[in-house]
């Protein structure tokens, strides 16, 4: 299944990413965001575990915002466990 979250407080604008049949990550994009750190979120979770990678990087802080692309896209991938 593919999501489409759209993230608050970050330089990023969307992350649009899918969950496959066991639950793994699958296909991150960010669109908008510092590049390399984004892309390199992105490899560094493929096929990864949902709840592995919530945990990874749930909390993450950019900067004393409160939170980070990679808390975004933690939170965006929590939603999409509770709508599997």
């Amino acid at each position: 299944m593919t999501y489409t979250y759209t993230p608050h407080g970050v330089c990023s604008r969307q992350i649009n990413f899918e969950l496959d049949d066991d639950c793994k990550v699958r296909n991150v994009k960010f669109v908008g965001g510092c590049a390399g750190n984004t892309q390199g979120v992105a490899a560094l979770i493929e096929g990864m575990d949902a709840e592995e990678a919530i945990k990874r990087l749930k909390g993450i802080d950019c900067r004393g915002r409160g939170t980070s692309c990679p808390d975004q896209l933690a939170n965006a991938i929590e939603e999409a466990v509770e709508e599997f």
